[in-house]
């Protein structure tokens, strides 16, 4: 396999599985052993070299298994740039993995909603964690991580400084677009106005969470996962005061892709999907 980390020579390490998610803004990896347990996992900016990101998280994800240098027995790669992967076994859709990581963790029917840093996906499954059926918004930065990130950059703030804003604010200010540049333009006038930060990032997320709701009704017990809600927990808080109901936050709710290409390379399953066919 072409890419390894340093110690490629070494023997496979057959207890361990690897899934790397190597998505727009972040390179998830993560490490299953034998029973399907998390032994390891690593998250990262994707940058501008894909194929490193993905080698310097085998590493670190190795190193936190305890079996730095190893080769895991098998990885499957997903996310916008499997590609990249040059040591994957197999690369499968970001679908079909997000699924079952969702499912390794709520082992029922759901539509698992994912808010990532350039697009969301909404994937129903059922009972036995089978697909019925999916959407994607790909089309628009709105509703997504890049959009609050745009957002904090028009507020002068950190990114992680998000979450305790609109955590703190009990008013969120309605933004009427949900177009990232006339979202902007929105926020200006608001500033102008005097209107709180806090409730200005509180609308901001209410406005992710519109941007969902529109692309599906979300009928049954909702799962959560993805970046935008690992570090901004007040997305999901707003989620579930829309749809009036608990919402389910997996633990490591941005590994879940990662996750579900481990399990993947676990089962060495038959069941397989054709590249590409995420949309």
């Amino acid at each position: 396999m072409a890419d390894l980390p340093a110690g490629e020579s070494a023997a496979p390490a057959t207890e361990l599985y690897c899934g790397v998610d190597l998505g727009a803004s972040a390179t998830k990896v993560v490490l299953v052993d034998a029973s399907g347990a998390m032994v390891g996992s690593d998250v990262r900016p994707s940058g501008v070299d894909y194929r490193a990101a993905a080698v310097a998280g085998l590493e670190a994800a190795l190193q936190q298994a305890g079996h730095a240098g190893a080769r895991p027995a098998r990885t499957v790669a997903t996310g916008y740039g499997r590609d990249n992967v040059g040591f994957a076994d197999e690369r499968r859709t970001e679908i079909q993995c997000h699924g079952v990581g969702a499912y390794h963790h709520v082992q029922r029917a759901m539509t698992v909603v994912d808010i990532g840093g350039q697009d969301n996906k909404v994937i129903r499954l059922d009972e036995a964690g089978h697909r019925l059926h999916f959407r994607m918004n790909r089309k628009c930065a709105a509703g997504t991580g890049a959009f609050l990130e745009e957002i904090a950059l028009r507020l002068d703030l950190p990114v992680g400084a998000l979450d305790a804003l609109a955590a703190a604010s009990s008013v969120a200010v309605q933004l009427s677009s949900f177009c990232t540049v006339f979202a902007k333009t929105e926020i200006l006038a608001h500033l102008r106005r005097g209107v709180p930060v806090g409730a200005i990032v509180r609308g901001a997320f209410a406005s992710v969470v519109s941007r969902v709701v529109e692309m599906d009704p979300l009928p049954g017990e909702v799962v959560l996962t993805g970046g935008v809600v690992a570090h901004n927990p007040t997305v999901a808080v707003l989620l579930e005061e829309r749809l009036g109901r608990a919402v389910v936050v997996p633990p490591h709710p941005q590994l879940a892709g990662a996750l579900g290409a481990a399990l993947i390379a676990r089962q060495a399953t038959d069941r397989s999907e054709p590249e590409g066919s995420d949309a």
